[in-house]
């Protein structure tokens, strides 16, 4: 399931962005400050070049770029 960006609660986003780039294999050696990754992160949600993604499964939030997710799943936005 896609959460649209911009219906989070703004310190949620952040957190969630926050998490999402200091994973652990999310970096891969980039030693870019936080912060100019979680605007790239928020300028690529802007963008729509990528989605906040809730599996309902495993009951987690992701990010993916837009060509990875599903074309179904897009065109229910």
């Amino acid at each position: 399931m896609i959460i649209p960006h911009h219906l989070l609660d703004p310190e949620i986003l952040k957190n969630l962005i926050e998490d999402f780039v200091s994973r652990d294999g999310t970096d891969n050696g980039d030693e870019t400050p936080l912060a100019t990754r979680v605007e790239r992160v928020n300028h690529a949600l802007e963008k729509q070049q990528a989605y906040i993604v809730f599996d309902q499964q495993t009951e987690a939030c992701s990010l993916m770029l837009k060509q990875d997710i599903p074309k179904e799943w897009l065109a229910d936005l």
